[in-house]
């Protein structure tokens, strides 16, 4: 049911979009790029929860009207078919409404970083986060994003002790930032010579991607370390000083990269990774909601903190937030999350409500 306050607060934002439409039609405004460019995108940001409020206005003149037409004898029968329909779709609109109105996070237009480690589990857990990173990789295909390897670890077996790696596209982290968790994994290892079932796990962080606007970092609080890259085993890759680590003294952050065979490549991508570290850091000393999510979003990798288990026997996986089971174990491991992903958007937003109405 929607609230007297609510429809208040929509009449606001119409005004305040009818009033920024009226500012960026003044001559003087295209003069001065910047001003134009902020009325700009200000107007953008309003103009969807704006049609949305003028549909449903539209939807409830149109009923006033159906209900005028049960005094008429003629027109009733029609009336009565007429209005169920209408009313449903005047409380979809509503619906519709109240989400637009819920307070954006201000991270959900960002690129993110996604971190992947292998957790309890042995071989078996790093070729579950090799197989991940490629779910990941290829949702992220599925959207159009683009997607950069930052930095790996590979195991002796073949998988992925750790990854991190860069995703980059729209609203990415609206997306992403309900994977972060412990995925568990059940199945018989290849290894695995009497059909025994094993349980492995791995750990997801998604952490929106900070940008040079959003930390800076002075060279004076940084170390700078160079040495030889090493692949599995500690063989040698190359004999030139190509790898990075970068110590960050204020808070003992370190940060190491070797993928690329340039030092200058590796120092960029380390400077990536820790400014998104210490970003994450800032946000969690400024929200306490933010703090409580990021602790619990990937504790120490054991099975027992799973959010997700992807079950190889069954066919199945099953996102343990919110219940649901999906027997499509082969398409979501091949990048077929978005049904997982609407789910978890469709909960979060619900609990969100859900919040907005005790508070109000």
């Amino acid at each position: 049911m929607a609230t007297p306050s609510m429809f208040d607060k929509l009449d606001q934002v119409e005004a305040r979009y009818e009033e920024l439409t009226r500012e960026l039609a003044q001559p003087e405004v295209y003069s001065d790029t910047a001003r134009y460019q902020k009325l700009a995108k200000a107007h953008a940001e309003l103009r969807g929860l704006v049609e949305k409020y003028r549909q449903w206005k539209d939807m409830e003149k149109h009923l006033r009207e159906t209900r005028a037409l049960l005094e008429d004898a003629e027109m009733k029968p029609l009336a009565h078919e007429e209005l169920p329909k209408l009313e449903r779709t005047k409380e979809a609109l509503e619906q519709e409404l109240k989400l637009l109105l819920l307070p954006k996070d201000p991270n959900d237009e960002k690129n993110v970083l996604l971190e992947i480690r292998a957790g309890t589990g042995g071989g078996e857990a790093t070729l579950f986060a090799q197989e991940l990173f490629r779910m990941y990789t290829r949702y992220a295909e599925s959207q159009g994003w683009k997607v950069e390897v930052l930095s790996t670890s590979p195991s002796t077996v073949g998988g992925l002790k750790e990854v991190i790696a860069s995703i980059q596209g729209g609203k990415v982290y609206s997306k992403l930032k309900y994977e972060s968790g412990v995925h568990r994994v059940q199945r018989v290892p290849e290894t695995e010579q009497q059909g025994r079932i094993h349980t492995s796990a791995a750990t997801v962080a998604v952490l929106p991607e900070a940008e040079e606007i959003d930390i800076q970092l002075e060279p004076k609080d940084l170390r700078i370390d160079t040495f030889c890259s090493s692949g599995p085993g500690g063989q040698s890759v190359n004999t030139t000083y190509s790898a990075v680590r970068i110590t960050h003294l204020p808070t003992n952050l370190v940060v190491t990269c070797q993928d690329e065979k340039s030092q200058i490549k590796n120092k960029a991508k380390a400077m990536r990774v820790l400014r998104t570290r210490l970003y994450e850091q800032e946000l969690e000393r400024q929200q306490s909601r933010l703090r409580d999510e990021r602790r619990t979003m990937v504790k120490s990798g054991d099975r027992s903190e799973k959010i997700r288990t992807y079950n190889f026997p069954q066919n199945r996986v099953t996102d343990h937030r919110i219940g649901l089971t999906l027997h499509q174990l082969p398409d979501v491991l091949d990048g077929k999350l978005q049904p997982l992903v609407d789910a978890l958007l469709t909960h979060y937003q619900a609990q969100r409500l859900r919040q907005e109405l005790v508070s109000a």
